[in-house]
Formats: structure tokens, C-alpha cells, sequence
């Protein structure tokens, strides 16, 4: 606690160097002695410290730590009301109060925090929404302690160097070849970012299966794919080392039964995206399956509403994985990857620049070229997921980014 308590006050002195008076709003626990022994360390660097919020610099919100889970109770809905209406920055301790450590939802009342200091290690409540919205800037706080194993794992940039490079001596289906099937007349170029994807991902095959109709505009978008009909899907998929169906598919009777036979035919790895994951049951496929849905999405396949998976992500993703019994990669500013028997890969790479039409298809390009290479799928995807978020991060406007900017910057973040 002692090395809790001055983590919490040296990220103060750091960060505000000319707030002159610190409050602090403490809890009955252990995270509000945290939150006690923050302000002796202060007051012995000169401050002026107290425990009421008026007229303060900067706020320290100590009142729930990583046990708390619910709804706070009235008072102390009250305290957190007060911290949020203070003129003033709020640094929380280890998580901002009314924040799930373990899952990241919130029931009730909640801080809004500028900077988290979070001790020991990171938690799963200040990267998986909502909770990771009202942590403001995290930074761990080293304590001595050795990190323990917890069931769900925070990706870092190591997972890209599971993803097998090109070696001398590969031919082009060797390097992961691919598969894309998609592309409705108004949507052609959703398969098209697919397809590109995949390609700037390090595939060294991609074919595309489109409509007919769209055809030409494929045809004239996309110079290295090869491209035909979706008459000829099943002779493209002989070659293919992984699928990704739906990117602008449409979700006509046709379709959907297409999407179906699929699903139940091909023995390779497949990405279900956009209008294949539309009326979706489960079933008994054939080979390896990536489910890759939105939060309204996975909602429709849930039947549950989408307000629902957006407070409770984790619970989400875990149900669309039992439902499935495939790995489901749900989208958003942190993406989830689920799996049978797994905890959860979490990875938080993204910027909000990915909040952009055809972002989702550029993803599925990507898992489909990790799958063609033969990375097994919840670390294709959770690795997919990662190089996602770092290509957004390395487009080099923050505003105004389409998502050819990001397929463009795909190269650059890979090692």
C-alpha cells in the first residue's frame, strides 16, 4: 500500500507540477488507503492536501477499487457526482470508481477520470468498453509485485511476430493465398478493401468471387487479384488457403444460402463478415471458422439488444462463442477475440480514426491472410486485430482517414 500510495502521488507531482492544493476521496478499503498514504507523500512535497473536493487543483478518486462490481450505492453515487463536477483534473487510483475491474461495464454512477494510475498491472476494466472510456490516460504503477495470470490477456505488438514472413523459396500460394467472396452491385468496393487487404497483409495470392454485375468495376479497381463470378467460387476455393465471405455480399435468399454452403463445404480456415454473419445459425461446418461481427452485429446473432453488448462486451463475446463454437471477434475501440475453452485476447491498438466506412472489411483482409499462412485462428485474429489498430495509428493525418489510408500503412506495421 505504501508503494501504491507514492506511485499515485509521484504521477501527480509529475503530471500537474503547479497544482498547489490535492484532494483525495477515499473509500473504507484498501484502495481509499492507497488514496490516504498518496496525500501524506504530497503534503510531504509541500502540498496543500485535504479530503474536500472545493477549491481543489487536482482530485484523487479513491473510493472503489478492483473488487467493486454493481451499482455504487446512493452516497457514494454522490461522492462520484461531486468528483466529476469539480473544476479540476481527476487522477484514479488503479481504476476510475464504478469501473468493473474485471469486466469493464458499469452499472451505476462513474468517475470520469483524466489519468488512471493503475497498480501493479493493467486491468481488463480500463481496455474493454465502457470502462475504458472513462479512464482518460493510463499509466501502471509499479509496486513489487510479480504480474499474475488472470483468464484474459491484453495483446501486444510480440503477437506480430507470430505472423510467418515470406521466405526464399515460397511460391505465391505458398505465402498465403486467399479467398474473398463478396461484392453486390453498390458494394463493390467493400470486397475490393478486403482484397487489398489481404494483399498489403502479406498474402501472396488473393481472388476474388464477385457478382456478375460488379465484375467490371472489380475488374478495374483490383490489378493483382484474379477475378471471377460467383459461379466459380468453388474451383477459386481449391487454391485458396483461407476464405472471407460476406464483405458487401448482399443478403438475398441466394446469398444466404451461398453463405450456408460455404460454411458447411469448405474444409479451409473462413472469416464470416458483414452480410454473411445476416441470419447466421450454427451449425456443423466443415473447418475452422472466424466469426468477425460489430456490436450491433453480434447483437442481431445474440438476439439481444445492442445497448446490451456494448455494456457487457466480454459477457457478449463469450456468449456468441459458446453459441458458435468458433472464435468471434467482436469489433470496436477495444476489439475482443473469443474461443472455446480461452480466455479472452483483448487488444486496444486501434485509434478512433478506424471509426470509418469500410474499416471492417479491411480487417477481415488482414485475418484472412494470417489464417492463409497458417496462423491458427484466435491468434490470427487476435494478431489481425493488433496490425489493424497499428496501421490506423501509422497513417500520418489523424483526420479525414479513409480505410485504403489504413490498408496503405499495413506494410509499415508488420516486423
Amino acid at each position: 500500500m505504501e508503494r501504491a500510495g507514492r506511485a499515485v502521488a509521484e504521477a501527480v507531482l509529475r503530471r500537474y507540477p503547479d497544482a498547489r492544493r490535492i484532494a483525495a476521496v477515499c473509500g473504507k478499503g484498501a484502495n481509499g488507503g492507497d488514496g490516504r498514504i498518496a496525500l501524506r507523500v504530497l503534503q510531504e512535497a509541500g502540498r496543500e492536501v485535504s479530503e474536500e473536493i472545493a477549491a481543489a487543483d487536482v482530485v484523487i478518486d479513491a473510493l472503489f477499487g478492483t473488487g467493486f462490481r454493481g451499482e455504487p450505492r446512493d452516497d457514494a453515487a454522490r461522492l462520484i457526482s461531486g468528483i466529476n463536477d469539480a473544476d479540476a483534473p481527476v487522477v484514479a487510483v488503479d481504476l476510475p470508481s464504478g469501473v468493473d475491474a474485471s469486466t469493464g461495464e458499469v452499472a451505476g454512477a462513474v468517475v470520469d477520470a483524466d489519468v488512471t494510475v493503475t497498480l501493479h498491472a493493467p486491468k481488463v476494466g480500463l481496455v474493454v468498453a465502457p470502462g475504458r472510456f472513462h479512464a482518460g490516460e493510463v499509466e501502471v504503477g509499479k509496486i513489487g509485485i510479480d504480474a499474475g495470470l488472470t483468464r484474459h490477456r491484453l495483446v501486444t505488438e510480440e503477437i506480430l511476430r507470430l505472423v510467418p514472413s515470406k521466405r526464399a523459396g515460397d511460391t505465391k500460394y505458398g505465402a498465403g493465398s486467399v479467398l474473398v467472396v463478396g461484392g453486390s452491385p453498390g458494394m463493390s468496393g467493400a470486397v475490393c478493401l478486403a482484397a487489398e487487404a489481404a494483399f498489403r497483409a502479406d498474402a501472396g495470392y488473393v481472388a476474388v468471387a464477385t457478382h456478375a454485375e460488379t465484375l467490371p468495376v472489380v475488374e478495374a479497381r483490383l490489378l493483382e487479384a484474379v477475378k471471377a463470378p460467383l459461379a466459380d467460387v468453388d474451383s477459386l476455393a481449391q487454391r485458396a488457403g483461407a476464405v472471407a465471405v460476406g464483405p458487401g455480399l448482399g443478403r438475398g435468399d441466394d446469398e444466404r444460402a451461398l453463405v450456408r454452403r460455404l460454411l458447411a463445404e469448405l474444409p479451409q480456415p473462413v472469416v464470416v463478415d458483414a452480410d454473411a454473419l445476416f441470419g447466421l445459425e450454427p451449425a456443423n461446418w466443415a473447418g475452422p471458422r472466424v466469426l468477425t461481427p460489430h456490436g450491433g452485429e453480434l447483437a442481431r446473432l445474440l438476439d439481444r439488444e445492442s445497448s446490451w453488448v456494448d455494456a457487457h462486451r466480454l459477457e457478449a463475446v463469450q456468449a456468441a462463442v459458446d453459441r458458435f463454437g468458433c472464435v468471434v471477434v467482436l469489433k470496436g475501440a477495444d476489439t475482443l477475440v473469443g474461443a472455446p475453452g480461452e480466455g479472452v485476447l483483448i487488444s486496444a491498438s486501434g485509434t478512433p480514426a478506424l471509426a470509418t466506412a469500410g474499416s471492417g472489411d479491411v480487417l477481415t483482409g488482414i485475418v484472412a491472410a494470417f489464417l492463409a499462412k497458417g496462423l491458427e485462428p484466435r491468434l490470427a485474429a487476435a494478431a489481425g486485430a493488433f496490425a489493424h489498430g497499428r496501421a490506423a495509428q501509422l497513417v500520418p493525418h489523424p483526420r479525414g482517414v479513409i480505410a485504403s489510408d489504413v490498408v496503405a500503412a499495413l506494410p509499415q506495421a508488420l516486423p
